[in-house]
């Protein structure tokens, strides 16, 4: 992370009215232009490929393990636990088809809702044994249920939207406040390595842009599978899987900051708030996942 390249002050600068404005319609607008501006020849949509939309040599590596993709088999088994489960009576539209929607502001309850979120409500109401099942929130078999239920969403379009309630607004502000809010010794935020050094290289990584961030997750992660093969000899069907938050998770300990954990088999309401941010940040942008990533 120490080799990051700082980004010009000029640039810094003309990205500041985002951190400031309180409407979520401009941030949105001043967040695509941003993107807009730096990087030209990159089209809108093809940001929901992540690095491979800034990096020739890297895109046609990838292309050709989405020809035969690892995550395939885990996808399959996700869809068998979806049925197995009865996670289809919990969703609206039978489970299928809803990715895009999340997260979203629950008036009722005057919480945002993550699409694991309500995944795991939904296991713990149908009465499965999660400890036992081996059932938690990132990784394995339930990111492979999340990864199923987002592959019946391919092509749709993001479409999250920020109820203005003062209660929705505060959450969509605390998102807001820890994307660019610096953290851990290292003393870095989102916005540093994912706004205003994408695209450029941190240890041996190249930097994704924030746009189109969510639209691939849950994600296969060939080091998530790489780390798991090391363990146990071989990396299985479920290995490799990963949620958004399981992603925030590893670059806070990335900046030596400590990873936020929920409480009761809850998501950390500070990574749901952030959750709820990054993903209206890439409305537009068609959901894409699950896919392969570094």
């Amino acid at each position: 992370m120490k080799n990051i390249i700082t980004a010009a002050t000029a640039l810094l600068i003309g990205l500041s009215p985002i951190v400031a404005n309180a409407s979520p319609a401009g941030d949105l607008k001043k967040f695509r232009a941003y993107f807009k501006k730096m990087n030209p020849g990159v089209t809108f949509q093809d940001y929901g490929n992540g690095i491979y939309a800034l990096d020739e040599s890297r895109r046609a590596e990838w292309e050709n393990i989405e020809e035969f993709p690892p995550y395939e088999e885990g996808v399959d088994k996700g869809a068998a636990l979806f049925k197995k489960y009865g996670v289809a009576k919990c969703f609206k539209k039978g489970g299928k088809g809803i990715r895009q929607n999340y997260p979203y502001f629950d008036k009722k309850s005057g919480k945002v809702r993550t699409l694991e979120g309500e995944l795991m409500a939904c296991l713990k109401k149908n009465g499965v044994n999660t400890k036992k099942e081996k059932l938690k929130y990132g990784k394995g078999k339930f990111a492979a249920i999340a990864a199923y239920m987002t592959s019946t969403s391919k092509g749709q379009k993001i479409n999250v939207k920020i109820d203005r309630s003062k209660k929705s607004m505060a959450i969509y502000n605390r998102g807001k406040t820890h994307f660019y809010a610096k953290r851990g010794q290292l003393n870095f935020s989102c916005a540093d390595c994912h706004v205003y050094n994408h695209g450029m290289m941190a240890r041996g990584n190249l930097l994704s842009a924030a746009l189109g961030h969510v639209s691939h997750f849950p994600v296969w992660r060939r080091k998530w599978a790489k780390k798991t093969a090391k363990k146990k000899g071989k990396a299985g069907p479920f290995d490799g899987f990963g949620t958004i938050q399981r992603r925030y998770g590893g670059c806070n300990k990335q900046v030596r900051a400590k990873p936020l954990k929920g409480k009761k088999g809850k998501q950390h309401p500070e990574y749901v708030a952030l959750e709820y941010f990054h993903t209206y940040m890439s409305n537009g942008i068609k959901i894409n996942g699950p896919a392969v990533r570094q």
